[in-house]
């Protein structure tokens, strides 16, 4: 199947303005987000941003770039948007985070290769917790699934309750990349806001709320995700490691 993999890189975060051209080993982060994509089985990557400093950036390191308007309220929304201005038609659209430099493309390929082979439209990841406290953590966002792999529910609460002393491993951590079969993209977009997705503040609920399945890939590491500063200083002390 032919696969695009899109790499939203919004310049004003809350948290962390300009994110996405912050150094790592004196190299900009969207720039190893779209190195280790390239690394991938996908058929071709792109980075979507509203930003002309990312845009030069991009492409003076011989990268594709479709701008999209600043104002979209997610990442989800900026791929749609640039695949839809792209012009050219794939398969399966793989949104890949802009936040993790550090990217596994083999990552990629599994979600790529189980969201091919499911009648699922929307693929995602998970792997197992390590840590009580993590699972017990709002920012941890929990998944639940049915014997098919598809995703029952999506939580920042505990889920399922633990009545029967579960150990940390025994609950499913959420992972933030999806794939997306492309005949779906325009269903998608369409959708209002929904109950669970507006109480959860998750937009997968969004998907689920309205019917769509959602496969899950198992993966057995998590990547480094940079979402303040002091991330950043963590990523620089693994990348020394890497590269020592």
């Amino acid at each position: 199947m032919k696969s695009i993999g899109i790499i939203p890189a919004r310049y004003a975060s809350t948290r962390f303005p300009g994110k996405p051209l912050a150094l790592i080993g004196n190299k900009p982060m969207v720039l190893r987000v779209y190195e280790q994509a390239q690394k991938s089985m996908l058929s071709k990557v792109i980075v979507a941003t509203d930003n002309q400093q990312i845009r030069s950036t991009v492409e003076s390191a011989g990268g594709e770039v479709i701008m999209t308007p600043a104002n979209l309220q997610s990442g989800t929304d900026r791929c749609f948007d640039a695949y839809e201005k792209l012009g050219e038609n794939f398969d399966i659209l793989i949104n890949i985070q802009g936040d993790e430099p550090f990217v596994n493309p083999e990552n990629i390929d599994l979600l790529l290769m189980k969201l091919a082979k499911s009648p699922a439209s929307i693929g995602t990841l998970y792997t197992p917790f390590s840590e009580m406290s993590e699972v017990t953590s709002s920012n941890r966002v929990k998944v639940t699934t049915d014997i098919n792999g598809l995703a029952l529910s999506f939580s920042r609460s505990v889920m399922p309750f633990n009545k029967i002393k579960l150990k940390p491993e025994d609950y499913k951590k959420h992972l933030g990349v999806y794939g997306f079969k492309t005949n779906v993209i325009n269903q998608l977009k369409t959708l209002k806001p929904s109950f669970l997705e507006l109480a959860e503040s998750l937009e997968q609920l969004r998907w689920l709320e309205n019917g769509f399945d959602i496969v899950l890939a198992y993966c057995e590491e998590e990547g480094i995700a940079i979402d303040t500063p002091q991330d950043l200083k963590k990523a620089e002390e693994y990348y020394k490691k890497l590269t020592h």
